[in-house]
């Protein structure tokens, strides 16, 4: 499912009009964004957690040469599944 596909998705199931489901949509994205950048992380009770996992400066290889290059420390957005939501899943 693309974005378009879940903005259908949520138009239909929160019976609202194509433009307002694309502005919710929009707006929780970008609260998520807004938090995550800041470091905070987000828990949806029952669905989830979206946090920040920072991620070690390390030694990599280039493929095509064997030249070792350093990768430098980062933080990588991360999602942990809660338990009503595996339970769906599964």
């Amino acid at each position: 499912m693309n974005k378009a596909e879940f903005i259908d998705a949520v138009a239909s199931k929160g019976d609202l009009s194509k433009s307002d489901a694309e502005t919710a949509v929009n707006a929780v994205l970008d609260s998520l964004t807004d938090a995550m950048s800041k470091g905070d992380q987000v828990t949806l009770v029952g669905f989830g957690t979206f946090l920040v996992r920072p991620r070690k400066a390390r030694q990599g290889r280039n493929p095509q040469t064997g030249k070792t290059i350093d990768i430098p420390a980062s933080n990588a957005p991360s999602f942990k599944a809660g338990k009503a939501l595996k339970d769906a899943v599964n």
